[in-house]
C-alpha cells in the first residue's frame, strides 16, 4: 500500500505550538470546551465520570477563587476530569458566569431564592424567599402599577373643549369683607 501524503501549501505559518493554535477564551469558554472533551472521552470509554468529596472540595475552591477575582484563569489542563466537569456542573447549575457582571449575579441570587424556596424547610422561610423573588427587578409580582393614557387631539378640538369648560363656570363678584374671610 502506498502511503498518502497530503499536498503542503506553501508560505503559509504555522503555529509554534498547541496553546499557539487555539483562539482566545474566556475562561467560562475554556471550562466549557474542557468539560465537553471530558464527557465526549467518557461516553466513547464507556467509563462514568464519578467525582470523589475531594473533586468536589476542589472544584468548590477553584469556583470560590474565580468568584473573588473574575480575572483568575485556572489551568483547567492541570484538573482532572472529574474536577472540571464537576466545576462546569456547578457553574451549569447556578446558570452563572464567572465573570465580573451584574446581570450574572441578578441571576444568581434568583437561583438561590428560586432553591430556597424549593428546599426550605419551614413556610416561613419559603414565603420570605417569594416575596424577595417578587420584589426583584424585572420580575415585579407585587409592584402597583399605575397606567397613564395619553390622548392627542388637535388644537382646535382642545380649544372648544376649553371653552365649553369656562363657560360652564359660573361667576360671582364677591365684596371686600367676603373675600378676607373666605
Amino acid at each position: 500500500m502506498e502511503p498518502l501524503i497530503p499536498e503542503i501549501e506553501e508560505a503559509i505559518p504555522l503555529p509554534k505550538n498547541a496553546s499557539e493554535a487555539l483562539p482566545t477564551m474566556s475562561p467560562i469558554e475554556e471550562l466549557d470546551r474542557t468539560a465537553a472533551t471530558v464527557k465526549e472521552i467518557s461516553d466513547l470509554t464507556g467509563q462514568p465520570i464519578l467525582p470523589t468529596g475531594h473533586d468536589v472540595a476542589q472544584a468548590k475552591e477553584y469556583a470560590r477563587e474565580i468568584i473573588k477575582n473574575p480575572k483568575t484563569r485556572p489551568d483547567f489542563s492541570a484538573m482532572s476530569a472529574e474536577v472540571s466537569s464537576m466545576l462546569r456542573g456547578m457553574v451549569a447549575t447556578y446558570d452563572f458566569e464567572l465573570v465580573d457582571d451584574l446581570t450574572q449575579l441578578k441571576k444568581f441570587v434568583i437561583n438561590k431564592l428560586a432553591e430556597e424556596v424549593k428546599e426550605a424547610s419551614d413556610s416561613k422561610t419559603r414565603l420570605t424567599a417569594l416575596k424577595m423573588l417578587g420584589e426583584i427587578d424585572g420580575i415585579d409580582a407585587f409592584k402597583r402599577r399605575t397606567e397613564t393614557t395619553h390622548i392627542v387631539k388637535p388644537i382646535e378640538e382642545v380649544e372648544k373643549e376649553l371653552k365649553s369648560v369656562l363657560e360652564g363656570i359660573e361667576y360671582r363678584v364677591l365684596d371686600e369683607g367676603e373675600a378676607n374671610h373666605g
